[in-house]
């Protein structure tokens, strides 16, 4: 237990990291952290800075195990497996690919164009950019082991069960002409050596920095601003245990915003030291993830409305549900 407590404090949470920046804004800076221009400091360069080293190292080992996962070899498995079987296998697949939800969508029309279930190819693209082992790697080193696991297990649940209902739909003819009519190009899966698995990895770690790196940015200011200078009593009033609509606030506002779990981690940190249920932490995360605004309408190219409209319900309703009953039970944690 006291060998878990120091990984988790010292290489998770990285609290050399926050001495060293405290010893910065302190005495180089010249400012308390224990004020609100200083505090806001030292969360920005903290989380900053934290990030990014979480980020390299997950992402880069994470898409090394997605190496040995190319799509070819992923429709193989994917279409071997049917029914809720297929659709759980589609969101613990869509686990291993750290991607935003606008990356996710170009390998879910591949899968489709593969001919793969609809409800398997939908449990993959919730999965994807909401629940990865980057996530509950993160969301460990930010709210401990419990919550993270909470996030993975209720995401997954999501996936599999938006996935169903899709495939229970039967809306197969709700998918645009152009990707059902694509041929799919099946052949040989080359072997990749050390070195290509590594050039691999280098270059998505390279390529989500050039996607999310100002997303990490505005998401620490406004997890200091959150932090720092909004008085507690606005957000409990607006996001709190007591305000009956918060959940449903807090879905609404994470709609709009495009960004990964790097990006909404620090102002779910910022809400969570604020009080705000973790129901409703858990909503405006989902929310950010699985139904960002710029995904929606690059998915609105590849489907018709009305499948689009059923997945964007399917979501939202699954989100809102989550939310209250984590509100509920949180008395839990």
């Amino acid at each position: 237990m006291h060998v878990f407590s120091w990984i988790y404090d010292q290489v998770l949470k990285m609290g050399w990291l926050s001495k060293i920046i405290k010893w910065l804004v302190e005495n180089v800076f010249q400012l308390p952290i224990t004020e609100r221009l200083g505090g806001s400091i030292h969360f920005f360069i903290y989380d900053t800075i934290k990030i990014f080293i979480l980020m390299t190292v997950l992402i880069f080992f994470i898409s090394y195990i997605q190496s040995y996962f190319p799509p070819e070899r992923t429709k193989k498995i994917l279409g071997e497996i049917k029914g809720i079987k297929g659709n759980i296998l589609g969101a613990i697949l869509g686990t291993i690919t750290p991607f935003c939800s606008c990356s996710s969508i170009p390998i879910f029309i591949g899968f489709t164009s593969a001919g793969l279930p609809l409800g398997v190819t939908f449990s993959f693209l919730i999965s994807s950019p909401m629940v990865d082992l980057a996530s509950f790697l993160l969301l460990t080193s930010f709210f401990g082991i419990k919550i993270a696991a909470i996030y993975v297990i209720v995401g997954l649940i999501l996936a599999v069960a938006g996935g169903s209902i899709i495939d229970w739909l039967h809306l197969e003819k709700q998918i645009a002409s152009f990707v059902t009519a694509a041929k799919n190009c099946e052949g040989d899966i080359d072997e990749l050596t050390f070195k290509d698995r590594f050039n691999y990895s280098t270059s998505q770690v390279k390529d989500i920095y050039k996607k999310v790196w100002y997303a990490i940015l505005i998401g620490v200011g406004i997890g200091g601003l959150i932090h720092n200078w909004i008085p507690q009593t606005v957000i409990e009033m607006v996001l709190g245990k007591e305000n009956s609509f918060a959940v449903l606030i807090a879905t609404l506002v994470g709609i709009p915003i495009y960004a990964d779990i790097f990006g909404t981690l620090p102002i779910a940190e910022a809400l969570y030291g604020k009080g705000v249920g973790i129901g409703t932490i858990l909503s405006f995360m989902m929310a950010v993830t699985a139904l960002s605004l710029p995904s929606l309408i690059m998915l609105s190219k590849v489907v018709k409305p009305k499948l689009l409209v059923t997945f964007v319900a399917i979501c939202a309703i699954g989100i809102l549900i989550i939310g209250y009953i984590f509100n509920w039970l949180d008395f839990l944690f």
